[in-house]
């Protein structure tokens, strides 16, 4: 007969998933064992594998679980009827506001998938292409002149290094709000790719013929 869930299954696992997070993220995946992870989350180890088989299992939820989470906020921003600044100011903002207290989940998704089998690893990138695909066409609302550019992506991946890696200096207790954050990035968007365009003068024209 199949064990019964228990009423608080779902938040168990929620904690064994934050622990693990903070365990990966602090010591490394690898150096990170089941009996360090139920000890952190306060469970037996035989408790532990109730809710995870295994160590690879534990890391692959991690980082779905956290992506999921931002598609959900970005694709709630990008369902309104917004003016194409305020689209990609709200996706931003969501973005940045999403990983706030998450910075040990973001840490594993950047440094750890490596350690999944390509299968898993192919299903946690695929969401992440849909976070891409959604800022870009963001992108191209407030800097219509990527329109056709190979230029397109390298500027939404740059948008993603500034974000992604803003919680390496961000403060909370800063002058600079996440609000003011997001401003900035859209300004060096919008204005940057401008400038990159114009020197590139075989790009510029592709762009104008596409546009």
């Amino acid at each position: 007969m199949a064990r019964t869930r228990a009423s608080n299954y779902d938040e168990k696992r929620l904690t064994i998933l934050n622990r693990s997070a903070e365990l990966f993220s602090e010591h490394g995946y690898d150096r990170a064992s089941m009996n360090k992870i139920a000890e952190a989350c306060g469970v037996s180890k035989a408790n532990l594998y109730h809710y995870y088989k295994d160590k690879e299992g534990l890391l692959f939820d991690v980082i779905r679980f956290h992506l999921k989470e931002l598609l959900d906020v970005i694709e709630e921003v990008s369902r309104l009827e917004l003016p194409a600044d305020e689209r990609l100011r709200g996706l931003i903002g969501a973005l940045l506001e999403a990983y706030r207290d998450a910075d040990s989940q973001h840490n594993v998704q950047i440094s750890s998938m490596r350690f999944l089998p390509l299968k898993r690893q192919a299903e946690l990138k695929g969401m992440e292409r849909e976070m891409v695909e959604i800022f870009s066409n963001a992108i191209l609302g407030v800097a219509p002149q990527l329109k056709g550019s190979k230029m397109l992506k390298p500027v939404t991946m740059s948008m993603f290094g500034m974000i992604n890696w803003h919680y390496l200096w961000f403060k909370s207790t800063g002058s600079v709000t996440r609000a003011d954050y997001a401003d900035l990035v859209i300004k060096l968007i919008a204005d940057g790719t401008r400038g990159v365009l114009a020197q590139s003068p075989k790009l510029s024209k592709r762009a104008a013929a596409a546009v």
